[in-house]
């Protein structure tokens, strides 16, 4: 409590008792009867959710003011003569508990009290409660000694574009979507060096796939970066960016947990976006938000002189073209997911409940299949790093009519010939004859 609290106290406490003190002759039980109708009146306390007062508070409050010679600093709380002291724990335990603390600064504190109990020091023995240890080191500043240890940050810049790119997501704007409020979000990407947006995009969910789409999207519009740094969100840490991200040549670089200071420019960004673009946005539908933001992107926020820089995002990436590394044409193919799948004797194979037909060759091994959740008819199978090519959703009514030869094991149509073509077959249709 700081001294404008403490003299805010001392007035409502002289309030209180200051008939009671002035040192007059009371009649017989005058003072009893005004003691009783301040013990039953409900009080509003300053820094206090108490409404009553008893006998005993008042008198004492009486004794202070009369030993005070009247001042009204006297009627001040006075503070706790074990400040900052543990009063559930011993000074013996308190010792044990700092010292094992700075022993291991970085255990749990369940850890310090097992140890506590192992070794058999103060009066522990194991039986701390955990909220009296949280508190009794949080007074000692004990919880954040390894947060607490200098580090050595340094501010630093990408030396050329696509060197390194920064991203993150923002919660962005309520929009209607069918009626509906929902929630969007604001997944970016930021050139290190420029502080370009190679790409930015409104999405109705920060998870993997959106993020994907927006990686995607950046990738074809400004070149392969060289580092891609991320914070250690679920989106973020997936095996299949992390897959992606390797087969492009791209080094995937997590930050700190708890420590955003390395993403200071994106965190920047989304400040810009916040004070500048939606302080103005007056649209309603994902659609006006998306179109908005790219004008907004484009034609001002890349256009205008950077403050640390000295120059317009825009014209900063665009001065050193010459080390961009273009996104390969096949990108798409990049993207895929991989999954194991064993083709069943009928030639499936089963993937997210839907049915594919697979070559005859591949009758009962494990094999390969990459795809996309997007593009269920473009699922590709693989053995032993070779492709057979694109798989077939399975038709039931086709294969009904479908001869077969037994001693090849190779499905024949009513007008169709097989060719073998390296181990698996190649079907080509016969020519009818119209005659």
């Amino acid at each position: 409590m700081d001294e404008e609290q403490k003299k805010q106290v001392a007035v409502f406490r002289f309030g209180v008792i200051h008939d009671l003190a002035r040192g007059v002759q009371w009649g017989r039980g005058e003072r009893e009867r005004l003691l009783r109708e301040k013990c039953g009146r409900k009080w509003q306390m300053p820094f206090s959710q108490k409404t009553r007062l008893t006998r005993s508070t008042i008198l004492r409050w009486v004794r202070m003011y009369q030993a005070g010679n009247g001042k009204l600093e006297s009627l001040s709380p006075r503070d706790r003569s074990d400040q900052g002291k543990s009063r559930a724990l011993s000074e013996e335990t308190a010792c044990a508990l700092t010292a094992l603390r700075k022993e291991f600064p970085e255990a749990p504190v369940t850890f310090v009290i097992r140890q506590m109990g192992k070794r058999g020091l103060g009066a522990a023995r194991g039986t701390l409660p955990r909220s009296t240890v949280y508190r009794f080191l949080h007074q000692q500043g004990l919880m954040d000694l390894a947060q607490a240890r200098t580090q050595d940050r340094r501010k630093f810049e990408a030396e050329l574009p696509n060197d390194l790119w920064q991203s993150d997501a923002m919660h962005g704007p309520m929009v209607e979507v069918e009626g509906k409020k929902r929630k969007t979000y604001l997944l970016a990407f930021l050139d290190d060096h420029s502080r370009l947006v190679p790409h930015g995009q409104f999405d109705l969910s920060e998870a993997l796939g959106s993020y994907l789409d927006a990686f995607r999207q950046a990738l074809l519009k400004r070149g392969l970066p060289r580092k891609l740094y991320l914070d250690n969100g679920a989106a973020f840490r997936s095996h299949h960016l992390e897959q992606i991200t390797a087969s492009l040549g791209i080094a995937l670089i997590h930050s700190s947990p708890y420590q955003p200071q390395g993403r200071g420019k994106i965190e920047r960004f989304f400040r810009s976006v916040r004070e500048q673009f939606l302080a103005d946005f007056q649209g309603k539908t994902l659609e006006e938000l998306q179109g908005a933001f790219e004008q907004w992107l484009n034609e001002d926020y890349h256009q205008r002189k950077h403050a640390a820089t000295g120059q317009s995002p825009f014209a900063r990436f665009t001065s050193k073209m010459e080390c961009l590394r273009a996104a390969p044409k096949d990108l798409n193919d990049y993207f895929r997911k991989a999954a194991r799948r064993k083709v069943a004797k009928d030639r499936t194979i089963s993937l997210d409940g839907r049915l594919y037909e697979a070559p005859v060759a591949l009758i009962g091994k494990q094999v390969l299949v990459r795809y996309q959740e997007t593009e269920p008819h473009r699922v590709e199978v693989f053995d032993n790093q070779k492709s057979y090519g694109w798989l077939t959703p399975v038709d039931l009514h086709v294969n009904c009519r479908v001869k077969r030869d037994k001693q090849s094991r190779v499905e024949l149509g009513p007008a169709e010939s097989k060719e073998k073509y390296q181990g698996g077959y190649l079907w080509t249709r016969r020519k009818e004859d119209k005659t």
